[in-house]
């Protein structure tokens, strides 16, 4: 409940150097004072006051108390923050005294959904607030720092404001039917919707980008034995994470991690190489590489350009047909056994075909260029462009432009104002569902369940 006041832990759990206790809500600072002991008599906004900090009236550590005086905060409420020391247990004894004085513990998310619901705050931009935290490589950071800007909720409310005077113009011609209005009105009604439907089509292009930024692409690395799958996994990552050996078989299972390879997000997977084997361990860890295989939505296909092409490389490039693929021809720095016949099979399958030395490091840079440009970060600036990173603001893009694209045909064909109209707002309330100016307690509720407690 908005009338509680509500406090948690807000820096990560474990020992450091500080630890910060936040408190929102009506009560907050009459709280606060109670758990510090300052000398001011009066605490103002946005000062930073040192104090002892009590339990039950004894002294367990010593402080900084901040005040921020509502609308004047994070959450809209009246917000308190206690700076302690950051040792496990001095920091939860400063928790409990703050909870003993009346707070409430906070839920998970609750500080970014109270300011959400008090209109500090768009859905899109706390959903970005979660994601800085949660990023994991720079392009994440970029992305949903530009997000919890304004960058998305910006060019929402822009597209918004546009189909708000569509609107305006189409209830002109329902309303006043003998008034001559109605040519003029449609003249500007075309010229305002192209403008909605490039801004609406231009978010819907973004999602490419996005989702594999933010959410990341399934990847795995698919190849024959010895081929040097697991050599191309360290090189990824920067690290000797996979077993790398000139015996053939020397990955059994699925090895899985994240790598950021051209901005893009690879939630990339080392699998076993594909062989006929009597090995039963081996045997399992192939089935594996398959289902990885069938699970994954971009495959790196890995051949080895010094020996000759194999049953299991032809079985390699089938999978490859039905799949976003890229070529990786490794070892590129030894003399060629693979022919050149084959070669061609792998240009015409595959969407791309790179040549690395994946030991020796070489051709990182060419196979990061291909990834970025397959996923089109080169058209996006991920710092200042509007970007649509999930599921949930795609569909109402996209169903907002179906609606706008009903609302411009029935234009076209001179179809009357009403039928415009109806199509129109439909748009607009599903554009509405970014930030959540419609959506519902489910949707809001289980976007904030997935921040930490404290924020």
């Amino acid at each position: 409940m908005l009338n509680e006041t509500i406090a948690a832990v807000s820096t990560a759990r474990g020992k450091g150097g500080v630890a910060v206790i936040r408190i929102s809500g009506d009560n907050a600072l009459e709280i606060a004072r109670r758990v510090v002991r300052t000398k001011a008599e009066n605490i103002e906004p946005r000062k930073c006051y040192y104090g002892e900090i009590l339990r039950d009236g004894d002294i367990i550590d010593d402080g900084i108390l901040t005040y921020f005086k509502s609308p004047a905060s994070f959450t809209g409420e009246d917000v308190c923050e206690i700076c302690c020391h950051g040792g496990i247990y001095v920091t939860q004894a400063v928790l409990e005294s703050v909870l003993s004085c009346g707070a409430k513990m906070a839920g998970a998310g609750e500080f970014t959904k109270r300011a959400y619901i008090n209109g500090k705050l768009t859905l899109s931009r706390a959903e970005a607030v979660g994601n800085v935290i949660d990023a994991k490589t720079d392009s994440q950071l970029r992305l949903s720092s530009s997000q919890a800007r304004g960058t998305l909720s910006n060019k929402i409310s822009a597209i918004r404001e546009k189909m708000l005077g569509l609107i305006a113009h189409a209830y002109a011609t329902v309303d006043y039917p003998d008034e001559d209005i109605e040519d003029v009105a449609r003249g500007e009604m075309t010229k305002a919707l192209d403008f909605v439907l490039g801004e609406l089509k231009s978010l819907k292009r973004s999602y490419r980008a996005g989702r594999a930024v933010c959410e990341g692409i399934k990847t795995a690395i698919i190849g024959k034995p010895n081929a040097g799958k697991s050599s191309l996994y360290n090189m990824l990552l920067g690290e000797n994470l996979a077993i790398v050996t000139d015996i053939a078989g020397t990955t059994r299972d699925v090895i899985e991690h994240t790598a950021s390879l051209g901005g893009v997000t690879l939630n990339l997977a080392d699998t076993a190489g594909i062989r006929d084997s009597l090995d039963t361990v081996e045997k399992i860890g192939i089935e594996r590489a398959k289902e990885k295989i069938s699970d994954s939505e971009l495959l790196f296909c890995v051949f080895d350009q010094s020996v000759p092409e194999t049953d299991e490389d032809q079985y390699i490039l089938d999978c490859a047909a039905d799949k976003s693929a890229i070529a990786i021809i490794n070892k590129a720095d030894t003399s060629r056994g693979i022919s050149q016949e084959f070669l061609q099979k792998i240009g015409t399958t595959c969407l791309k075909t790179v040549y690395i030395s994946a030991r020796n490091c070489q051709g990182y840079d060419l196979l990061a260029d291909t990834v970025k440009e397959l996923y089109e970060l080169g058209e996006i600036d991920l710092s200042s462009d509007a970007v649509i990173s999930n599921a949930r603001q795609f569909s109402s893009v996209n169903l907002a432009l179906e609606e706008a694209e009903c609302a411009k045909e029935a234009l076209e064909f001179g179809q009357t104002p009403d039928i415009v109209l109806f199509a129109l707002e439909k748009a607009l309330s599903n554009l509405d569902m970014i930030d959540a100016r419609e959506a519902s307690e489910e949707i809001v509720s289980t976007i904030f369940s997935r921040f930490c407690v404290g924020k």
